[in-house]
């Protein structure tokens, strides 16, 4: 190799390289996406910095936070399927315990206003401790995790350069956490670019004529731009073998028998299985429950109750264009966000 070969690989690897750190030492904080509304999350008791962010990280994907050491938060919720558990119906725990819920992606979650299949927890930072504490989930103990991280070589020193103390507390734990979850923002789909006006950037006729389905038929529960009015809805599947009640749960209130939070279509190449029980492993399942298998009860919800037989009308031309604006929702960068990857 001549000496000018290797003077151009030197220079290429340094370019790469100052790339590379510019990337990782340049921190953007939280930033609105210009489509979407303002955020709910309480930024005010828990700034977002650089070191809360890549704090929150470690824990996401640390196994010192359930009971044998195995199980992370990034177990269930795997970065390349939007955070979801992909394939599993219902997710599997600690030593492959099953669960009764599916596990339900991690975007957007600043505009959550409650959070669970069944909203039963009002505040993302109150919310790791569910999944740590349940017993089929990670099985362990506050005090436990909070022991094992104050014994561990490096995360006092974290701490401190996240929140100016060495002392691990309950507190600064959650709120590291929910620094790296609010910041999984998913905002980048070919929807986005069109909705903000990005030059050459539009939907195929295909795609428009199904959005203007969309508009007619499903806007109602999942509104845009998150796709999801946030609310809980019967939506007339059929009881599960574990007759799970969803809302019923946190409210008693009879009229929340089998109501769950409607999810967010974004990113629904990628979520599948769906309902909170993974019921339906494809779209075309789901489509085929709203156009003829809704169950009736009394309280199905009435978007559903509209017409002769409970359900949402579709023909096989309405369902392929439906689908077609439905992939528009997919955001390939969000998946593949090296800041959201375990380091």
């Amino acid at each position: 190799m001549n000496r000018k070969y290797w003077i151009a690989v030197i220079i290429l690897v340094g370019g790469l390289y100052a790339c590379e750190k510019e990337v990782i030492e340049t921190f953007v904080s939280f930033e609105k996406p210009a489509n979407f509304p303002q955020p709910v999350y309480h930024f005010s008791t828990n700034t977002i910095s650089k070191d809360g962010f890549e704090l929150g990280r470690k824990l996401f994907y640390e196994t010192l936070l359930s009971a044998n050491n195995t199980i992370s938060c990034g177990s269930c919720h795997i970065q390349t399927s939007a955070f979801t558990h992909h394939g599993h119906t219902v997710s599997h725990g600690i030593l492959d315990r099953l669960g009764t819920r599916n596990s339900p992606p991690i975007m957007n979650l600043a505009w959550n206003t409650s959070f669970m299949w069944d909203g039963g927890i009002a505040d993302l930072d109150l919310q790791s401790i569910a999944p740590i504490t349940n017993h089929v989930e990670m099985d362990e103990t506050m005090p436990n995790v909070l022991s094992k991280l104050r014994n561990s070589s490096q995360y006092p020193a974290l701490f401190k350069k996240a929140f100016g103390s060495d002392e691990i507390t309950t507190s600064d734990f959650l709120k590291a956490l929910s620094q790296f979850m609010v910041m999984c923002v998913s905002s980048n789909s070919r929807y986005d670019s069109i909705m903000r006006n990005e030059p050459g950037k539009m939907f195929t006729t295909q795609e428009q004529q199904g959005y203007d389905i969309f508009k007619q038929k499903c806007n109602t529960c999942h509104k845009e731009p998150m796709f999801t009015d946030y609310s809980f809805r019967n939506n007339g599947i059929s009881i599960s073998s574990v007759n799970d009640e969803g809302r019923y749960l946190i409210t008693q209130n009879n009229a929340d028998k089998y109501k769950f939070k409607v999810p967010s279509l974004r990113n629904l190449s990628f979520t599948a299985p769906y309902m909170h029980d993974g019921r339906f492993f494809t779209v075309d399942a789901v489509l085929d429950h709203y156009a003829s298998q809704v169950q009736y009860t009394p309280n199905l919800d009435p978007v559903l109750q509209q017409g002769s037989s409970p359900g949402i009308p579709l023909t096989t031309d309405e369902r392929v264009k439906l689908i077609a604006f439905l992939q528009t929702l997919n955001d390939h960068s969000f998946l593949t966000d090296k800041r959201f990857s375990e380091q």
